[in-house]
């Protein structure tokens, strides 16, 4: 079964106080364990909501590591682009910020390019924090003839490249994106949604578990930490 405890918020200004602070915190703790941190961030709307409040953070920002936990397979100046809003605002602050998509026309060598540069980044992260569409999807993990690669992936594998079916209308480009196994690897996995329906279908998913219909119910189906989750209306 899986274990998620539910944070809830009035606004989304409070819940990107907490969130910030969240991270902040994890950040903190890493660096003092271990010299260092890893963190994988989502692009979507939330997660950029949040990061300019966490960059403001006095937090040691030069042993810090940040990756998008998916990414387009779009030019690093497109605004399509994950890298792009997260590099915008963490490197400034004095983070090292690692791309994941590579301009290769084929989708699957880029994800071997993506999980290539991953295998060169001490592991695991500390953070996975995770964003979900409201068709379920979570990270690039889509419906779509490469769901099953990117959830049976071998532990070692970090990303594959997928190509959602049918595409997002907002995007209809194929990803990469981290395995299921990339992502459960964390030591700490976050999920932060806005809105009552994402909040309805979460909710299913973590009820249906690994008969969830969704990529976030089985992908949470398989985790053996606790899931924080974020909300506001």
């Amino acid at each position: 079964m899986i274990e998620a405890e539910w944070w809830e918020y009035d606004s989304l200004e409070e819940l990107a106080d907490a969130v910030a602070g969240d991270v902040g915190f994890i950040i903190e703790s890493a660096v003092d364990a271990r010299g260092a941190s890893l963190v994988a961030v989502p692009g979507g709307t939330t997660g950029p909501s949040v990061y300019a409040r966490l960059a403001a953070h006095s937090l040691p920002w030069k042993k810090v590591t940040i990756i998008p936990t998916d990414d387009r397979l779009v030019p690093m100046d497109d605004d399509r682009s994950n890298v792009r809003s997260i590099a915008k605002t963490f490197l400034p602050a004095g983070a090292r910020v690692i791309p994941i998509a590579a301009d290769i026309a084929d989708y699957k060598l880029a994800g071997n390019s993506a999980d290539a540069r991953l295998q060169d980044l001490p592991w695991p992260p500390d953070l996975v924090w995770l964003g979900m569409g409201k068709d379920g999807h979570t990270a690039s993990i889509f419906a779509g003839p490469d769901f099953q690669d990117a959830l049976d992936a071998p532990k070692a594998r970090r990303a594959v490249g997928v190509m959602p079916d049918p595409l997002p209308a907002d995007a209809p480009v194929p990803r990469v994106t981290l395995t299921r196994a990339a992502i459960l690897s964390a030591r700490t996995v976050m999920i932060v949604i806005t809105g009552d329906e994402k909040r309805a279908v979460l909710e299913q998913a973590i009820a249906d578990g690994q008969s969830s219909k969704v990529p976030i119910g089985r992908v949470l189906a398989e985790a053996e930490q606790p899931i924080d989750i974020h909300w506001c209306p």
